[in-house]
């Protein structure tokens, strides 16, 4: 069975503004801000406010993972139906009220529970909307430049509340940190906590009245036909997406330990810890909006190739244990090399839909599929990484053997991504 010619045209009569673009890009991160952006970027500290190891932490984030399994499932097909803004705006309020309870400092049993809760709101509401937004503003011949700008953009975003909490951290921390309590610790990391919340909601606010597009209700159809989905199955496209997102992700999961290995292996402080956390977080928008700029000038699918050659390479300069101390500058631009690689990846690996054969009406029920393994690393990359460090705890060789684990799966998101070019690059 073929699918409609509406299903396949839909994206040439549906256009939408630049802010439509500025309000999606302000969402897709600060919906993230919680439940994963924070605890990268104040790693050590998240550690020691929680009074958790990282196994204990991270499993919280597994706890995350389970729920989203299914939320990416079934949300799908809800973004087909109903205008993204709407959902997009409520998963904004809802997940800012989990902050509330997150400020509390929760014992380890109902970090979990909130952590699945943020799972509901940022997958079953959020995720699916997100992406069949970025298709709509994108059009037919600019996929390259909205995903790119939308992973550049919210890692601007992500960056900017980076340095907006290193800066109340640092006003509220003005001591060295072996003096500092940890009652003082948890005092400024609440009111980090309680600023994100406030400036979530009045995103939410905005996409509400804001985030519309023209022809947007003619990109969402009343009901989904199984045959159409097996279509869609069909496509060696969407199965190689699995493997694509799932390779990229875990070196997006991994770079979360960046701030840490600065603190246990280069031997920073909790505060210079932090903005080498937030530095990565600049390299996303460079690399997204420069990703962005190319990508539709150039085979898309050639250059996410690349992007898993680099983070392969990225990857070994850590995982042979060559930085330490003493080369500070190797160890910058490792995280450079890493941070492209990784950022480059993940803006790239849904802009490839279009050259996929995928359908825009159904992107929210196809991304909701290819997501289901895609972002699995939500549910074992955390206690894997975790295990590894806490095994050989403040030592390099737990490090090590984390990012060995970055290189042998950007290796398979290389042979993947070779295949996809080959098969659509043309």
């Amino acid at each position: 069975m073929a699918l409609n010619r509406s299903t396949i045209d839909i994206s040439k009569t549906t256009s939408a503004p630049w802010y439509y673009l500025v309000l999606l890009i302000l969402a897709g991160e600060a919906v993230f801000i919680l439940p994963f952006v924070l605890p990268r970027i104040f790693r050590p500290t998240v550690l020691d406010v929680f009074e958790m190891g990282n196994v204990e932490y991270n499993l919280g984030q597994s706890v995350y993972g389970l729920v989203a399994l299914f939320a990416y499932l079934l949300g799908g097909p809800l973004a087909d139906k109903y205008p993204p803004r709407k959902l997009i705006a409520v998963a904004l309020w809802l997940t800012a009220l989990g902050g509330l309870v997150y400020a509390q400092y929760p014992d380890v049993m109902l970090l979990r529970v909130l952590y699945g809760y943020w799972g509901f709101t940022t997958i079953f509401l959020f995720w699916s909307p997100m992406i069949k937004a970025a298709r709509v503003w994108g059009g037919i011949r600019a996929q390259g430049k909205a995903f790119g700008f939308l992973d550049g953009g919210r890692g601007l975003t992500g960056a900017l509340f980076g340095v907006l909490g290193v800066a109340i951290f640092s006003f509220f921390l003005s001591g060295a940190d072996d003096i500092v309590s940890l009652s003082d610790r948890k005092r400024a990391f609440a009111y980090i906590i309680y600023t994100a919340s406030g400036i979530i909601s009045c995103i939410a606010l905005l996409v509400w009245f804001y985030m519309k597009a023209e022809g947007e209700a003619r990109s969402s159809i009343e009901k989904i036909s199984l045959p159409e989905i097996r279509q869609v199955l069909k496509l060696p496209s969407v199965w190689l997406l699995m493997v694509i997102i799932l390779s990229a992700y875990v070196g997006y999961k991994i770079t979360d330990i960046i701030s840490q290995y600065a603190e246990e292996v280069m031997l920073y402080n909790q505060v210079d810890a932090a903005k080498t956390g937030t530095l990565l977080q600049f390299l996303r928008p460079t690399t997204g909006i420069l990703v962005g700029l190319i990508a539709d000038r150039y085979q898309i699918t050639k250059l996410l190739f690349l992007g898993f050659v680099l983070s392969i390479i990225g990857g070994l300069l850590f995982a042979t244990g060559v930085i330490a101390p003493t080369t500070s500058l190797l160890f910058l631009l490792s995280v450079l090399i890493l941070g492209v690689a990784v950022y480059s990846t993940r803006a790239l690996y849904f802009g490839v839909l279009q050259a996929g054969k995928i359908p825009l009406a159904l992107t929210g029920t196809v991304v909701g599929l290819i997501s289901l393994v895609g972002y699995t690393p939500d549910i074992f990359a955390g206690p894997a990484y975790g295990y590894l460090l806490d095994a050989h705890p403040g030592e390099k060789i737990g490090h090590q053997h984390v990012f060995l684990m970055l290189t042998g799966f950007s290796l398979v998101g290389a042979v993947a991504s070779l295949i996809y070019h080959r098969l659509y690059g043309r």
